[in-house]
């Protein structure tokens, strides 16, 4: 079945009741099975074994993969097999969706232990208890679920964001469960082949695994995975700008499938912005930083992306947060009008209390909203103005609404619950008070607002930078306080990604008719799945202490040679993540002047490209041709990283514009299944990298 979706111009043109109405009736598919017994076991057991891969992942990298499409393509073909011999019957499209939220939440469980506890372990010079960390996880990760609901209809519903990642997902499910049709059919061998061709170039990119292939076959391809280490070795020298060499600032051109494919999801308008941003930060205004001593090296004596972006990540956070916030009060209409129906149930009743003209109005527009038929004369016998009748489609209407989506109240309820909870642990387990932390409860409104707007467009869910302004916040509030900077900053950062994360997982139910309350359900479920098989395996793999028992005080009193020793950090393990959270922390402990004059200037500039840039796409509908999100994640992640996601965006454009032409055969293919393509490129690539970083560190390391 194909995916139905508003165009362009009715995503801008029609209000949200006009686009619920239509997702009512051309999308939603009632009470087909969604979160069952099997889909919930298959996404909590599939979602807890991921979630152990991404801590391997972010103990490398910093980074953790999202891990929904994987989870797809794993349960689909696991109930497929079963379905040939005959133990179970295939899964719906809507199991598999609920699955993924319930694998995806789990996958997501791991961030805050190759982060801000990690870093707050090195700098209090003791372990968290392992329960404390499970406690607080579940309970950051929950409250990111209250948070997300009263965004969802403003950024899925209305604006009809496309969550790259949530996308991709949505369009591989739709091929892999209805792909009978010709066009099915291409679409699913489209993604086969495309996730075939990034997991091979996967896995030759690993110099590990290849070496050891050489070793045993005498010689085996090994695909590098920077396409410019060639070069530099033949010219015998590496270029720079301004005295720092180009591989230092990040200036290189990448192979890396996943993010092709990502860059082909968002679209040119965020890939132009991203390689903007990033080409002026890191080309143009790092150079300049580090030859006049404002970017200063590590202690190695070397300078990369970690001391850049130490620099640049004010500049592009102020950016992203001055144009969310702009955006999001400028239709303060959504969010006040969902308050409004919780406090006023009937208001959709009142409709009925009106005259007759506006009830044939209304139903004109509803029939032609329905036919795809704007601006067509409306057959007499489908104008009904009976109040009664039309007072009962508006009840049934709001009473099918009410049955899938997440009451409001459970966020007005739940919110003061459970950030009371979080404010009494940030307390009682790590020595913040109270004040600080209830403070942090609330900017998570502000920075679950940006941390979606990000997601939502881009697939990039930037936690990091949120950490590290909230880290800014309080170097000001509490200057010197280095466990409730980090404490906050994890508080902020996990629950804004939750929120961020869980409309992602809605994206694809909602492209393919699912209940939404169902997968909020879902998604707790795979918070307590990661939780409780991810922190164990932490503590037993990361946290080492000979033959001692990790519970005792002995370990809890660890001097900080020990503790560095018992957090197994080194060189396969760098943690990457919890090493810059920590830095930014000491750096802030002497207050708000540690921090360059010029990154500050650079702040102020942000704000006001960022003002700048998001009133002209409100005054041109969405027409300007830049985004000032795109452009601040420019400033925060790696040029390289840029580069290839506005690669992907410009290839899928041509093919686009060249497709119009009616002889283009394959340029109109191409735009035809760009979803499946792209899916494709993300889904091998991605999984692969899982197998390939379980391999290199179980059996190769």
């Amino acid at each position: 079945m194909a995916i139905h979706e508003l165009n362009k111009e009715q995503i801008r043109d029609w209000s949200l009741e006009q686009k619920d109405r239509w997702w009512l009736d051309n999308v939603f598919r009632g009470d087909m099975p969604q979160l069952t017994l099997r889909s919930a076991a298959t996404g909590m057991i599939l979602g807890g074994v991921l979630s152990l891969t991404n801590l391997y992942i972010g103990a490398k990298t910093g980074w953790t993969l999202g891990v929904g499409i994987t989870s797809v393509i794993l349960a689909f073909a696991l109930f497929k097999v079963f379905a040939k011999s005959g133990m179970a019957n295939e899964f719906t499209v809507l199991e598999n969706n609920a699955m993924q939220s319930i694998a995806t939440a789990a996958g997501y469980m791991t961030s805050p232990m190759i982060s801000s506890l990690a870093a707050l372990m090195l700098i209090q010079n003791q372990l968290v208890p392992l329960w404390q960390t499970m406690a607080w996880i579940i309970a950051l990760a929950i409250l990111g679920v209250l948070f997300a609901f009263p965004f969802k209809r403003r950024f899925i519903n209305d604006e009809q964001q496309p969550f790259p990642e949530g996308r991709a997902a949505g369009v591989v499910m739709d091929s892999l469960h209805h792909g009978d049709p010709v066009s099915g059919m291409l679409k699913a061998k489209l993604l086969i082949i495309f996730s075939g061709l990034a997991a091979l170039v996967k896995f030759c990119q690993s110099e590990t695994i290849t070496s050891a292939l050489s070793r045993v076959f005498g010689w085996f391809l090994h695909i590098p995975e920077f396409l410019d280490e060639w070069l530099y070795r033949l010219m015998g020298w590496t270029p720079t700008i301004q005295g720092t060499p180009v591989t230092s600032l990040t200036l290189r051109p990448e192979l890396d499938l996943p993010m092709l494919g990502a860059g082909g999801l968002m679209g040119i308008r965020v890939g132009v912005s991203l390689l903007l941003g990033a080409a002026v930060n890191y080309a143009l205004l790092a150079p300049f930083a580090i030859e006049a001593g404002e970017i200063v090296p590590n202690a190695r004596g070397t300078i990369g992306f970690r001391e850049i972006t130490f620099w640049s990540l004010w500049c592009g956070v102020a950016m992203m947060t001055v144009a969310s916030l702009i955006a999001f009060f400028a239709k303060p209409d959504i969010i006040l009008g969902a308050f409004r129906k919780m406090f006023n149930g009937k208001k959709r009743e009142q409709y009925g209390a009106s005259n007759s003209t506006e009830h044939v109005q209304t139903e004109e527009d509803y029939y032609r909203q329905r036919t795809n038929q704007q601006g067509a004369a409306v057959p007499s016998d489908q104008i009904r103005t009976s109040e009664d009748h039309y007072r009962q489609m508006m009840k049934a209407e709001a009473g099918v609404l009410d049955n899938i989506e997440l009451p409001l109240r459970v966020s007005l309820i739940g919110i003061p619950i459970i950030g009371a909870l979080v404010v009494w642990m940030a307390n009682s387990f790590f020595g913040v008070h109270p004040f600080f932390a209830a403070l942090a409860v609330v900017l998570v409104f502000f920075f679950s607002l940006i941390a979606i707007n990000s997601t939502g467009l881009t697939a990039i869910t930037p936690i990091g930078a949120m950490g590290k302004l909230t880290q800014l916040t309080y170097g000001v509030l509490a200057p010197g306080d280095k466990s409730t900077n980090l404490v906050t900053a994890g508080i902020t950062g996990e629950v804004a990604s939750h929120s961020a994360n869980l409309l992602m997982d809605i994206k694809p139910g909602y492209m393919l008719g699912a209940k939404p309350r169902q997968q909020a359900m879902g998604h707790v479920l795979g918070v307590i799945a990661g939780a409780i098989l991810s922190v164990p395996v932490f503590y037993l793999v990361f946290i080492r202490d000979g033959n001692t028992n990790l519970t005792t005080d002995q370990v809890f009193a660890a001097d900080a040679v020990k503790m560095q020793n018992e957090l197994n950090f080194g060189e396969g393990n760098p943690m990457p993540a919890a090493t810059v959270w920590r830095s930014v922390a000491d750096v802030l402990a002497e207050g708000v002047s540690n921090i360059p004059v010029s990154a500050r200037w650079a702040a102020l500039a942000g704000i006001i490209i960022g003002i700048v840039f998001e009133v002209a796409r409100m005054g041109t509908k969405n027409r300007f041709p830049l985004s000032a999100v795109g452009i601040g994640l420019g400033f925060i992640i790696p040029f390289n990283t840029c580069l290839t996601m506005f690669l992907g965006s410009f290839i899928f454009w041509i093919f686009e514009k060249r497709a119009e032409s009616p002889d283009n055969t394959i340029s109109q293919v191409v735009k035809d299944n760009q979803e499946p393509i792209c899916a494709g490129l993300i889904a091998g690539g991605a999984l692969m990298g899982i197998v390939v970083q379980v391999v290199e560190v179980f059996f190769l390391s």
